[in-house]
């Protein structure tokens, strides 16, 4: 007989083992969703394919980046509380601290900074605004921080200072609070919108509940939660607090009379301190590895498109410097093969620099390849410029050839023919330039369409005729060819 143990007699597992193994799950995956953030982030900061010209203009966004990583690193919570002027959101972060960190009241000046054993507190400026944030950084279990963050009032900005302000904290936040005392203003309403749609996690606490009637307070409740925030936030995201309550006590003044003497009683937040431990609990490293990349992805592409125009504007400049070395080289030189051969010299060249400049190897094979199939590709354009490298150089060729027996006159001619033959093979090369730069930023490759597509996309957008003026223009300057002859 099997001493073996019978699986499907197993006991069932209570409620209490489900959860438990449930949350143990929680906690392994959000562990590696936060591991692969720190992986993800990490390799994204160390291998940011940026040159010194590239880098100059974007410190703020590789600052932020690192930040970011260091926040993964030393395990960060960013906790952020807005709302308006007098709504108590220092003293609602105060009492969640416990002491009185945060200066109750707006928040201005220049970034100063304090600390004590427990926590730290600095101040940053908001861009473009004379306020600024306040940060308290706490210490929590092991290694791992909470940092809590007061915002000035939402009414004290407007215009792009507000906007600036909600999407400088909102990008940093992990978990917001959003502080009311009493029914939703529209400006709270529209700002609290504004905050939805960054996809972060929100508490909607209203504040001050000490200073309404148990009646009048249940009604703003249903209201805020059935009509206000119906659309933005479920019943689970408001919870209602009094940071700072006032409670009125009995005094016996010197005249033998009684009054009423306020005093700052305990505060009342057990339910904020439940609902926010509940986030972290459940979400906790998984809500900061994702905030964390968002933030990251949202400045990657900042810095892929700065440095995208960037590489654009060198790449214009490097097919201009090609245009007008063959418009000049194909001008001065009345040899029809050199001009031939020349002109393919100058092309290839062109799209070494250019693959150079997009950090995409090539040899200089792999560029004549690319150069013919761009050349057949464009048909119309390669077959002038030949039409025109063959006939215009042998004209060329007669005038110059002839102007010892005419006595000078045909080089007025020469330079005609010239400057004209010089200006097709520029736009050419002006176009193999652009084809090239559409081909290699997007690493390499002709997209979906295929080559015939990218190239007729890119010849219908060029003016021809204003880039063949540009060219003879600088052409005539260059080889001083409108200057009149001296008479002897």
């Amino acid at each position: 007989m099997s001493n073996s143990p019978d699986l499907n007699q197993a006991p069932p597992l209570t409620k209490q083992e489900l959860d438990e193994a449930i949350h143990n799950f929680d906690t392994i995956q959000g562990e590696l969703n936060y591991r692969q953030a720190q992986t993800a982030l990490r390799d994204l900061v160390e291998g940011l394919d940026l040159t010194a010209i590239e880098r100059r203009g974007l410190e703020p966004e590789i600052t932020g980046l690192e930040s970011m990583l260091d926040k993964l690193d030393r395990q960060i919570v960013h906790i952020a509380a807005f709302g308006m002027v007098g709504r108590g959101k220092s003293s609602l972060l105060n009492a969640l601290l416990g002491e009185t960190v945060f200066e109750t009241g707006a928040v201005h000046g220049v970034t100063r900074s304090r600390q004590t054993a427990n926590w730290t507190l600095t101040s940053e400026e908001i861009a473009g605004s004379e306020q600024s944030l306040t940060r308290v950084t706490v210490n929590a279990i092991g290694n791992s921080q909470i940092q809590l963050i007061d915002t000035p009032g939402i009414d004290e900005v407007d215009g792009e200072a507000r906007e600036a302000l909600a999407q400088q904290v909102a990008q940093q936040a992990d978990l917001i609070l959003f502080i009311i005392a009493g029914d939703m203003t529209k400006v709270e309403y529209q700002a609290l919108s504004a905050l939805r749609s960054a996809s972060k996690p929100i508490i909607l606490v209203f504040n001050k509940i000490d200073q309404y009637p148990e009646v009048d307070r249940k009604m703003i409740y249903r209201k805020i939660r059935d009509e206000r925030v119906k659309e933005l936030l479920s019943p689970e995201e408001i919870v209602m607090a009094a940071a700072s309550p006032l409670v009125a006590k009995a005094v016996r003044r010197a005249d033998g009379r009684v009054a009423a003497q306020l005093s700052v009683g305990t505060p009342q937040i057990d339910d904020l301190k439940l609902k926010i431990l509940e986030i972290l609990d459940r979400e906790g490293k998984s809500l900061v590895a994702v905030n964390s990349l968002l933030f990251a992805d949202d400045i990657n592409d900042r810095l892929v498109e700065r440095k995208m125009a960037i590489r654009e504007q060198s790449a214009n400049q490097i097919i201009w410097n090609a245009v007008m070395t063959k418009a000049v080289a194909i001008a001065l030189n009345p040899v029809t093969v050199v001009d031939i051969l020349s002109s393919a010299v100058i092309d290839v060249a062109l799209i070494l620099t250019l693959s150079k400049l997009y950090g995409i190897p090539m040899s200089q094979q792999g560029a004549l390849a690319l150069l013919k199939k761009i050349a057949l590709t464009m048909g119309g354009i390669s077959a002038s410029e030949m039409v025109a490298n063959l006939g215009l150089s042998s004209l060329k060729g007669l005038l110059g050839l002839s102007a010892p027996a005419t006595g000078g006159l045909s080089l007025a001619a020469y330079a005609s023919v010239a400057v004209t033959q010089a200006g097709v093979a520029g736009v050419s090369t002006y176009a193999i330039g652009q084809v090239t730069k559409t081909y290699l930023a997007n690493d390499a490759s002709w997209g979906v369409d295929g080559p015939k597509a990218v190239v007729t996309r890119i010849l219908a957008s060029l003016d021809e005729g204003s880039i063949l003026s540009r060219i003879k223009g600088e052409l005539r300057a260059k080889l001083n060819f409108n200057q009149p002859r001296s008479r002897s």
